[in-house]
């Protein structure tokens, strides 16, 4: 949003600059024809008053050659009535060069008016734009701020993002490392453990063999004894003494795997032995 309000603020300045442009040249354009009025209505004058001191030459002429005349009896009313018509076209003449003049003048007075209200005008909404202007160059400038004072924070914020980032990736590295550790730990403690129940299992039947075969020794000593007792004496055999005591081994074999420190499966297996 605050990208479009630059961008139209500086379209709008564009425009602002073209039409004080345009402004400029109709006011150099509007001075170039006062200027141009102001030599003609001068030019007009002289004209005008050079026709005025001709007529008057003309007719001081008039006039001297009457002067002249009037010795002459027969040309006097001739020459009265010349004079009169001379002097009727020149009223008439300096009327209408009045006239024009006036009518000129009055004509290049309402023009300069005009371009003067257009000028006027012009430099009116020339202020306006410059204030204008000014309102947008104000507001860019403070929309520059906000954006630089923007920028900034992102860029903090980046610093501050990659920097957490970091040191989370290195927790997530430790944490990891430990995970490892731990499964290790959890694997020899499994092996030992199964080591130990192995052992532990390898006693037992340890054990259990000791005990059949004390049993079995308590049970062949004391066999004697009672058949002394009941003089009922019985001779055996070798192979039937031999078959007399009987002692079984059982062994337990437990296999438990471990994938990546946990248990994955886990078996036990017996195997009976004579003895």
């Amino acid at each position: 949003e605050e990208i479009q309000l630059k961008e139209e603020a500086e379209n709008n300045l564009a425009a602002f600059r073209a039409d004080v442009d345009a402004a400029t040249l109709a006011r150099i354009d509007l001075e170039r024809r006062i200027e141009s009025l102001n030599e003609e209505i001068a030019f007009l004058k002289k004209v005008h008053e050079e026709e005025i001191r001709e007529l008057q030459a003309q007719l001081q002429e008039q006039q001297v050659q009457v002067e002249m005349d009037m010795s002459k009896p027969d040309l006097t009313a001739a020459l009265r009535d010349i004079r009169a018509q001379y002097e009727t076209i020149a009223a008439k003449n300096i009327s209408e060069a009045e006239e024009w003049y006036k009518s000129k003048v009055s004509d290049l007075t309402q023009a300069a008016n005009k371009n003067n209200d257009a000028l006027r005008q012009a430099k009116q909404e020339m202020m306006e734009y410059r204030h204008q202007i000014q309102s947008y160059t104000c507001e860019i400038d403070a929309l520059k701020g906000t954006n630089d004072s923007l920028m900034r924070q992102m860029r903090e914020l980046e610093d501050r993002f990659a920097s957490e980032a970091s040191g989370y990736q290195d927790n997530i590295a430790r944490l990891e490392e430990e995970i490892r550790h731990l499964k290790d730990e959890m694997a020899r403690h499994l092996r030992e453990y199964q080591d130990l129940l192995n052992v532990k299992m390898a006693l037992d039947v340890e054990i259990a063999t000791y005990r059949k075969l004390l049993e079995g020794e308590e049970s062949r000593i004391n066999l004697p004894i009672q058949t002394f007792s009941a003089l009922n004496f019985r001779e055996t055999s070798p192979e039937q003494r031999g078959s007399e005591v009987h002692t079984k081994k059982t062994v337990m074999i437990k296999t438990i795997e471990t994938r990546d420190g946990e248990v994955v499966s886990e078996a036990t297996q017996q195997q009976h032995e004579v003895l």
